[in-house]
């Protein structure tokens, strides 16, 4: 029996997220963790799928043509990779995604990229909604410190575990790069 196609799916890595000026961020080796899945999800010749904000703000970073809104140079799309374009968190909203994968009969999703808190967070809740058997990469997503409703400031790695137990078991399973990468047929796992 032939083994299940994953699609890898890399949320909103663009510009804009890599600066200093985003914030307090956790997870700093999550950009390595994310160009090991790629690497190995191109020898496998597996789906990916390329998420980015493209912001309907003139005064945003991630308003088209700035160089907020343009992916991270090493981690752009090549030839044959789907590219997702949304102006909302969620990039199934009016993105035509949904369709994309149902049309390739994927049914397997993981998760990785920015930030756990919000477009990670709202992507894979509607994934798991929708039926799809749906995963994130816990050290290759990340988030930004914030204040809670409450007033009480929440370190990134406090927010990013609590959007992490949002998910767990209820939308998606939470995994880490190594889990993710036995997904792939053993010849394309290394690093």
């Amino acid at each position: 029996m032939e083994k299940q196609v994953t699609t890898l799916v890399i949320i909103d890595m663009q510009q804009g997220m890599s600066g200093s000026e985003a914030g307090e961020r956790n997870n700093p080796d999550a950009e390595s963790n994310i160009q090991i899945l790629l690497s190995a999800w191109r020898r496998a010749d597996w789906p990916i799928v390329h998420v980015r904000h493209i912001s309907r703000e003139p005064s945003s970073p991630f308003w088209a043509g700035q160089p907020g809104a343009e992916f991270q140079p090493e981690l752009l799309p090549i030839t044959g990779e789907h590219v997702v374009e949304k102006n909302v968190p969620d990039a199934y909203v009016h993105t035509g995604l949904e369709r994309w994968l149902h049309v390739r009969d994927i049914r397997r999703l993981i998760h990785v990229g920015v930030s756990t808190s919000n477009s990670v967070e709202a992507t894979v809740r509607t994934a798991g909604n929708l039926g799809f058997d749906t995963f994130v990469v816990s050290d290759a997503t990340f988030t930004f410190a914030k204040t809670d409703y409450s007033g009480v400031y929440r370190s990134a790695e406090e927010v990013h575990a609590m959007s992490l137990a949002n998910l767990d078991g209820e939308y998606a399973s939470v995994i880490s790069t190594p889990e993710a990468l036995n997904f792939l047929p053993p010849l394309y796992r290394r690093v």
